[in-house]
């Protein structure tokens, strides 16, 4: 049986230099995220996303890119999650896409705000019906007896709103507004490319960092 201190690999795909990155994050970032879905990579649009709850005590979770322009990042899900209870209490969170066929990481950083009503309600309508009776059926976080309160709750309002469930009062969307992004590309020896932009006086200033 391998021991999992002697795992290695060698990362010698790419590389990432300061003159041949985008001017701003954003426009790395779109570069990086269409060239993960031109390879392929398996769930390129999964992201872990980090929280800190009102105990000072961090969580992660994987969920799923939704929409990006040069405001920030989006992502939907149940306001009364665990997720969604510490960006009440705490508003800033961390975003992290690792594309393992490509040898990249993007770190992100930034305040979180709710979308507003209006957009969450377009992202809602467009699910496909078992999504959006899932979004009435899962009280998302919360101890349950069984699956089979997740069936019943389905078919529940499966049967009150057939083909036009509306959307959930707790449910929607959030967007973190970036002010801080890494890009991080393997390089073969450890001897890894970071590129940091952060946020200084509303232009984004670029640097590298040691790996």
């Amino acid at each position: 049986m391998s021991k999992i201190a002697d795992l290695r690999k060698s990362y010698e795909r790419a590389e990432l230099d300061e003159t041949a990155a985008g001017r701003e994050p954003m426009q790395q970032f779109d570069q990086w995220l269409q060239e993960a879905l031109a390879a392929h990579v398996p769930e390129a649009n999964a992201m872990t996303l980090a929280t800190v709850g009102p105990d000072g005590r961090p969580s992660t979770r994987v969920v799923l890119i939704k929409d990006y322009d040069a405001r920030g990042i989006v992502w939907y899900t149940n306001y009364d999650s665990r997720k969604g209870r510490d960006l009440e209490h705490n508003p800033y969170a961390a975003l992290q896409f690792h594309w393992v066929e490509l040898e990249r990481v993007v770190r992100i950083e930034g305040r979180v705000e709710k979308l507003s009503d209006a957009e969450s309600d377009a992202y809602f309508h467009s699910r496909p019906l078992d999504s959006r009776i899932g979004a009435w059926a899962s009280p998302q976080s919360q101890v349950i007896a069984s699956r089979a309160v997740l069936v019943a709750n389905a078919a529940k309002y499966s049967a009150q709103f057939a083909l036009h469930p509306p959307r959930p009062p707790n449910w929607g969307g959030y967007r973190l507004l970036p002010d801080c992004w890494e890009f991080w590309q393997g390089r073969k020896s450890r001897l890894h490319d970071r590129l940091r932009y952060r946020l200084q006086d509303g232009a984004w200033l670029k640097e590298r960092l040691a790996p």
